[in-house]
């Protein structure tokens, strides 16, 4: 059974100031998406779930339909900010999304197979999409998940902060901890180092440190448990319109509670991505760069 790819594209793009999902970055226009797409669909994945707010589908359906038709099955999950909150706790009052996690959630009734998510607005490389298909297609094992891990310091912006599961994995190659740091940058005062700010002060990382990027893979019998850690974060949660649901919040809790565990793969993979505007010039540069090396064709569709 081939697995299914899920991108998470309903984020708001605060940051870069437009939909960036969309935005074009190839030599011949071509959205991050679809260097995604085109890796997925060579390392094995049969169906594309995009998951987005509903105002977000008729724009994904006119980029993307007629170019997959006959390539990658298509599906469209929405993401709505009281799609799983609990009735009892009364009418959401929020406009920001609830989170990577609850994303993920979301795909719940579009998702049969063995499934990896990813984010829409970052490039992994097709060693990331071939190792997670491998591990997706023959591991048995439901309480097994995995991840494919970046050095921090290969996943920064010249132009700002960003945010990164900072990964802490054990000898035998699984995840300990995954702990989401929102504010990660390379300072520039004295010694440059890498560090997290939080707000009380900042912590130093090693370059080295794995951090997660949001390439995860998991077996559809995680869903149950996400929908109920989901749940009781809503309720707790309900009156903190900024409050995010992570999946490294969900990889977590199944750690903890030994109801899952997490193996993490080393990408040797260029990583890059999008969160500000100025990060647009080197995105381009890199993807020429590698047409230009052969790595993709001339057009991609």
């Amino acid at each position: 059974m081939q697995p299914t790819l899920l991108i998470l594209a309903a984020g708001m793009g605060s940051r870069y100031g437009g939909i960036k999902q969309l935005d074009q970055f190839g030599p011949n226009g071509e959205t991050i998406i679809d260097y995604s797409l085109f890796d997925a669909i060579r390392a094995g994945f049969g169906k594309v779930v995009f998951i987005i707010r509903e105002e977000l589908r008729q724009d994904f359906e006119e980029v993307f339909g007629a170019k997959l038709a006959g390539k990658i099955e298509i599906d469209y999950a929405i993401q709505a900010l009281d799609s799983y909150v609990p009735a009892e706790v009364g009418p959401v009052k929020r406009t920001k999304p609830w989170g990577t996690g609850h994303a993920m959630l979301c795909a719940k009734n579009h998702t049969q197979t063995p499934f990896a998510v990813i984010n829409a607005d970052d490039f992994y490389g097709l060693e990331a999409f071939q190792l997670i298909s491998d591990f997706l297609t023959t591991d048995t094992d439901d309480e097994l998940h995995a991840m494919v891990g970046y050095e921090v310091k290969n996943t920064l912006s010249e132009n700002g902060s960003v945010s990164r599961g900072v990964c802490e994995v054990a000898e035998n190659g699984n995840l300990i901890s995954v702990i989401e740091r929102t504010k990660i940058y390379e300072t520039e005062n004295g010694e440059k180092k890498i560090v997290f700010e939080e707000a009380d002060g900042l912590t130093p990382l090693s370059p080295e440190t794995p951090v997660s990027m949001n390439f995860w893979g998991f077996k559809p019998s995680v869903f149950p448990l996400v929908q109920h850690q989901f749940e009781s974060y809503a309720i707790a949660n309900i009156n903190s319109p900024k409050a995010e649901f992570y999946i490294p919040t969900v990889m977590t809790n199944l750690i903890e509670t030994n109801t899952g565990h997490c193996k993490v793969f080393r990408s040797r993979s260029a990583w890059f991505g999008v969160t500000y505007p100025d990060d647009k010039p080197t995105v381009q540069a890199a993807l020429k760069k590698l047409h230009d090396e052969g790595a993709y064709p001339a057009k991609l569709w």
